[in-house]
């Protein structure tokens, strides 16, 4: 194949899923010939592949846009090019507001940038068997479906994304075999709203049919659960979190709030007690099972009432992992059409004092993990520290969670037995077992 004279680099701005969109476009370009680099300086198209979630991301994704506009303006750059949920969103008034961008694609536009870099059409039908990796090489995601069927009234991914469009239970197991025979020992399973897999399907299919597919793929070691939706987690998920082999105790089940007025307004489908009933089932179901949350503050009407309730309800659910976000106003959202009446000094105070009470949690919970035999799968050297190692437990998933910090040399990718010395808040500390 000849070598194009092109050099892409490629910035993916971001979740997770933009990630694998990002892997899809690098694999379909080098798969044409054409080189990706790793240093904006040295391309000659810098493709960005941006965010449009929340205001701040919004923002950063302008910001990358300018700095790369700056590279064109210095005759640094040929080419720029923008995709992405913001592009999605904003394609008219970005297309006015920023003539510097030569094309703007929407998400999912994999082929039209294909045809526009390569000057020809990408070859695969399934893109995903030429995924690029931007991963280490011993983790991935498995993106399960695109888009999302729910009016969360915060929330502007069906704008951006549109409806939910489940792939095939075939296609996805014979990715998730294409990635373990390529290193791959960890599959991250994501998607809008992984609970709601499959109903788009003809016949319908389900997600712990998906799960038990993947749970009897020889090589892999370990499948983590992303994105669950408290509304639509379906009981038949528990017997294959109890009898799954590879499937890890963990959920990232997104909450949100826990105040039954503030759920009802965010369009969340389940009121207080029935997120109650939930966990506390699942924790007392599945067998050494951490929870990971998610929960907004400040959400127009939010009382100091509502805010005490969801605080006492972190406190007696004592999640593992939260993370916490400031509400942000998303026009054409059912959200944009409320009062946006909490003002941001306040925001600020709330996120605090959530952060503030989970670190509590957290510095607890790992208190009690040492002296504890763990799996640990070691990710990288620390590059601090050229003795140590980078890794996680069965109970962290990568960039989001906590690390563990290992002495001793070992190899990326491996899953050792560690002894847990010490911990903080929001880091273990291990070595080797000594008998």
């Amino acid at each position: 194949m000849l070598q194009s004279t092109k050099k892409v680099h490629i910035i993916s701005l971001g979740c997770v899923k933009n990630t694998v969109d990002s892997e899809i476009i690098a694999g379909g370009l080098e798969s044409a010939g054409i080189e990706l680099v790793d240093v904006a300086e040295d391309a000659t198209t810098i493709i960005i592949n941006t965010c449009g979630f929340i205001g701040d991301a919004k923002q950063e994704s302008v910001e990358v846009i300018l700095e790369a506009a700056q590279l064109k303006t210095d005759g640094k750059l040929e080419e720029l090019l923008v995709a992405g949920c913001l592009s999605a969103r904003y394609k008219k008034e970005l297309t006015l507001e920023m003539p510097e961008v030569d094309k703007f694609f929407v998400t999912e536009d994999f082929r039209r940038i294909f045809d526009y870099i390569a000057a020809k059409p990408h070859l695969a039908d399934d893109p995903d068997h030429r995924r690029k990796l931007l991963t280490p090489r011993h983790y991935a995601y498995l993106k399960i479906s695109e888009g999302c069927d729910n009016v969360c009234s915060f929330c502007a991914i069906p704008l951006m994304r549109g409806k939910q469009r489940s792939r095939d239970i075939e296609s996805l197991v014979n990715e998730a075999k294409s990635l373990v025979a390529r290193g791959v020992k960890e599959m991250m399973v994501i998607g809008q709203d992984t609970t709601t897999y499959g109903w788009d399907l003809k016949p319908k299919r389900y997600l712990h049919e998906l799960l038990l597919e993947l749970d009897q793929i020889e090589g892999l070691e370990w499948i983590r659960l992303h994105y669950a939706h408290p509304s639509h987690f379906s009981r038949k998920l528990i017997p294959v979190f109890q009898n799954a082999k590879r499937l890890l105790p963990y959920l990232d089940i997104p909450v949100q709030h826990a105040s039954t007025n503030m759920l009802t307004s965010m369009k969340r489908g389940l009121d207080a007690d029935g997120l109650r009933r939930l966990l506390l089932e699942l924790r007392q179901e599945i067998p050494n099972l951490k929870l990971r949350t998610s929960v907004i503050v400040g959400f127009p009407g939010e009382t100091e009432e509502d805010f005490d309730t969801l605080l006492n309800f972190l406190e007696e659910i004592q999640f593992d992992r939260v993370g916490v976000f400031s509400y942000s106003e998303e026009e054409d959202t059912s959200g944009a059409d409320l009062e946006d009446d909490v003002p941001p000094e306040l925001k600020v105070l709330r996120m605090d004092a959530v952060m503030d009470l989970q670190h509590h949690i957290a510095f607890s919970n790992n208190q009690a993990l040492i002296g504890r035999e763990l799996d640990i799968i070691i990710d990288s050297p620390d590059p601090d520290h050229p003795e140590q190692m980078l890794g996680r437990s069965i109970w962290d998933a990568p960039e989001i969670d906590q690390q563990v910090i290992v002495a001793g040399v070992y190899q990326p990718g491996n899953i050792v037995k560690l002894k847990i010395d010490d911990a903080g808040a929001y880091e273990l500390f291990a070595s080797a077992i000594t008998k």
